[in-house]
């Protein structure tokens, strides 16, 4: 019997939260189909970022980045992650399912500080112009695509 006493490295993320403009009440649970995520673009670092809008994969159940243009039910956005989330194992592999630990789906946000703010639809499902009737925005502090939006999604 031997034991291993070589160094050993973890990496840890810090989060950033400066898109949340008020903590919210409640925080949901969830679990993150990490296939649905594409490595180079939503967790490059291993760590999906905490305000990553999510919707929710209608024949599984679990949740994947947020996609307008998507017809598995991520069309329809859901929450956001609250906390970053570990996508990549340490020893290297790339988890198949994470749980969240919390989701945010009634929050004031700051849209420009969200770490996926363009090129996915983002914006259209914070201000109310895409998923009528399924995301309720209001208090726009600037024009229609505002920086500051208050966020409700109905579960």
């Amino acid at each position: 019997m031997s034991t291993d006493i070589s160094l050993q490295t973890t990496t840890y993320q810090v989060g950033n939260k400066q898109w949340l403009l008020q903590e919210p009440d409640v925080k949901l649970n969830v679990t993150l189909d990490i296939s649905k995520f594409t490595s180079g673009t939503h967790y490059p670092n291993g760590f999906i970022p905490s305000g990553t809008v999510l919707g929710k994969v209608t024949a599984t159940g679990l949740f994947g980045p947020y996609d307008a243009a998507a017809s598995d039910g991520r069309q329809t956005a859901y929450g956001l992650t609250y906390a970053d989330v570990r996508a990549v194992r340490q020893n290297g592999s790339t988890a198949a399912k994470v749980g969240t630990g919390a989701v945010v789906n009634d929050a004031i946000v700051s849209v420009g500080k969200l770490p996926f703010a363009t090129g996915t639809g983002i914006t259209g499902a914070l201000d109310g112009t895409s998923n009528t009737g399924t995301v309720t925005a209001s208090a726009s502090l600037t024009a229609a695509k505002a920086a500051v939006n208050q966020i409700r999604w109905e579960a």
